[in-house]
């Protein structure tokens, strides 16, 4: 039995690696990896790869980062995204049905070199 969560962890992981640019990689908690796979072997949430293409496909940008939790109860993936033009979506997933939970956008354009470099300077 353990083995073969030795195995499922392993191929997650490896899958991950392939399929996420390597930003993204970087920011996925090794605890993260632990959990998920837990989740995906009990039928409890989606895989990270099904659940990015709902994301590119419904919110176009460059995924910065994905962090898996429990939260409310359910789990939940927190995916970045950077969207042409500046902006950042922090968007909370269903798990278990890739259902956006709730969206939070801001601004990251910088208007001018001050903006840019804090104190105006270089």
């Amino acid at each position: 039995m353990f083995t073969m969560y030795r195995i499922a962890l392993a191929l997650l992981t490896l899958m991950a690696a392939i399929a996420l640019p390597s930003t993204v990689v970087a920011h996925v908690h090794s605890n993260d990896h632990e959990q998920a796979t837990k989740a995906l072997a009990a039928g409890e949430v989606l895989p990270l790869r099904t659940v990015l293409d709902r994301v590119e496909r419904d919110y176009p940008g460059r995924v910065m980062g994905v962090e898996f939790e429990r939260s409310d109860n359910i789990w939940v993936y927190k995916v970045k995204v950077l969207q042409q033009g500046g902006q950042l979506l922090k968007l909370k997933l269903d798990a278990k049905t890739a259902q956006t939970i709730e969206i939070k956008q801001r601004s990251v354009r910088h208007k001018g070199k001050k903006d840019a470099h804090p104190g105006g300077r270089r």
